[in-house]
């Protein structure tokens, strides 16, 4: 059984991986093996399969740190596994580790506003978050926590390859962009996700305020900001 288990995994970076457009994957020191990498690029339904795959024998029971011990249940993300656009925020609330599912609370209402505001359906778009537990009473993610979780994020950005990244509030931006700059500052320009290079895409980034900061913060001038930051998206995705 884990034996088997084992390779399930091992298939599914190698998947991963020919994404990356790696040629080869040691299979141990000792043996130095490889396994060809040259497979055509991954349809719909084998996208959707390493996603659950990941998300059912990796996610689910991952207990590298410790928010393993304060949730209810992982949140792994949900969405088109082709879309052009993905969002991602800092980690579960409440609802969200309840439910299973992210942004579905109160945040989660004002961001499929948001979606449907640009023209889209959620169904249309992939929305994950940086860490895959609620840290506890809500608080932001550390430093460590994030980056324990970033390698499940970094396969889920490389299986459904979206055209622009939005990154929802300033933990999931300093995250994704490797900066401690402040979302203030990184907010309505554009970056790239370079932590992918030289093997994976390098992917335009937009950076703005997270629903759960707007429905706090709820001035006209914000939400000025966040229009106009996600308007910017549509128009790159137009391209």
């Amino acid at each position: 059984m884990e034996s088997s288990r084992h390779k399930r995994l091992l298939t599914q970076h190698v998947r991963t991986d020919q994404l990356m457009g790696v040629d080869a994957v040691p299979m141990g020191i000792a043996a130095a093996q490889t396994v060809p990498t040259s497979a055509p690029a991954m349809d719909h339904a084998e996208k959707l399969n390493i996603l659950e795959q990941m998300d059912r024998d990796e996610v689910q029971g991952c207990s590298k740190c410790e928010l393993c011990h304060s949730r209810t249940q992982t949140v792994f993300g949900e969405g088109d596994a082709d879309a052009k656009l993905m969002f991602v925020g800092e980690g579960p609330g409440q609802k969200e580790d309840s439910q299973g599912r992210p942004f579905v609370g109160r945040s989660g209402e004002m961001l499929n506003k948001q979606i449907d505001a640009m023209g889209l359906q959620r169904q249309d778009v992939y929305i994950a978050n940086v860490v895959k537990c609620r840290p506890p009473n809500n608080r932001a993610p550390t430093p460590i926590e994030a980056q324990t979780c970033w390698e499940y994020l970094r396969r889920q950005i490389l299986v459904i390859r979206p055209k622009v990244i939005v990154t929802l509030g300033g933990p999931a931006a300093k995250m994704l962009l490797n900066t401690k700059t402040g979302i203030t500052a990184l907010r309505g320009t554009w970056h790239s996700l370079d932590q992918l290079a030289p093997d994976g895409p390098v992917i335009p980034v937009m950076p703005t305020f997270h629903p759960a900061f707007l429905l706090r913060a709820y001035t006209p001038e914000n939400r000025k900001k966040v229009w106009s930051d996600l308007q910017k998206v549509v128009k790159h995705l137009e391209k």
